[in-house]
């Protein structure tokens, strides 16, 4: 469970931009390629502790993994 309010808000923009990729085609593989890029950006920029990090991308991925958050709703 994530905590820490900037590793929140980063949560909230990769899953907002997960799903904006999905509707536009994207896969979970390109889901991942784009979680590992921006992890990659948090690790560079030195903004987030290593274990905030982790936390962040075992939550993306259990995201990524749950088919039910890319369902498209039914009016």
């Amino acid at each position: 469970m994530l905590q820490n309010t900037l590793t929140i808000r980063h949560y909230q923009a990769l899953t907002d931009r997960f799903t904006s990729l999905w509707s536009r085609g994207y896969r979970t593989d390109d889901l991942r390629l784009y979680l590992d890029g921006y992890l990659s950006a948090l690790r560079q920029d030195k903004s987030l502790e290593p274990i905030l990090i982790h936390r962040l991308e075992e939550e993306a991925l259990r995201f990524i993994q749950d088919p039910s958050n890319f369902e498209v709703p039914y009016y």
